[in-house]
C-alpha cells in the first residue's frame, strides 16, 4: 500500500465494513467526524485523538523570503497553518517498534 493515498470513500467503506453500519449511514458518520475536526481547527482549537496525535493552528508572524529564481526579498505575510504531532503509538507503529505502554500522546 505505500504510496497510495487513502480517500474519504475508503475510510466509508471500511466503517461500514467494521461497524456495520449502511453504506450511507458510514459515509454521513465519516462526513460528521471531518466537519467536527475541521470546525474545531477553524475555531483555534487543538484537535486530539488518543494513540493517533494532535492537530493544531499555530500562527506564523510576518518576515522576509526571497524569490529564488530573482533573488528578490518579498514580504510573507502573517498567517495561520495547520500542524499535526503524531503520537508515540504512532511513531511506534510507522516504524515497525513496540508501541510503548500506557502512552497514548
Amino acid at each position: 500500500m505505500a504510496g497510495q493515498t487513502v480517500t474519504r470513500a475508503q475510510l466509508a467503506e471500511s466503517v461500514y465494513e467494521q461497524v456495520g453500519l449502511s453504506r450511507n449511514e458510514s459515509a454521513q458518520l465519516l462526513e460528521t467526524v471531518l466537519e467536527l475536526v475541521a470546525g474545531a481547527l477553524e475555531a483555534g482549537e487543538s484537535v486530539k485523538i488518543s494513540s493517533f496525535g494532535t492537530f493544531a493552528v499555530r500562527q506564523k508572524g510576518r518576515r522576509i523570503g526571497r524569490n529564488p529564481k530573482t533573488g528578490v526579498e518579498v514580504p510573507i505575510l502573517p498567517r495561520k497553518v495547520l500542524v499535526f504531532r503524531p503520537s508515540q503509538v504512532l511513531k511506534a507503529r510507522i516504524n515497525g517498534q513496540p508501541v510503548p505502554a500506557g502512552d497514548d500522546a
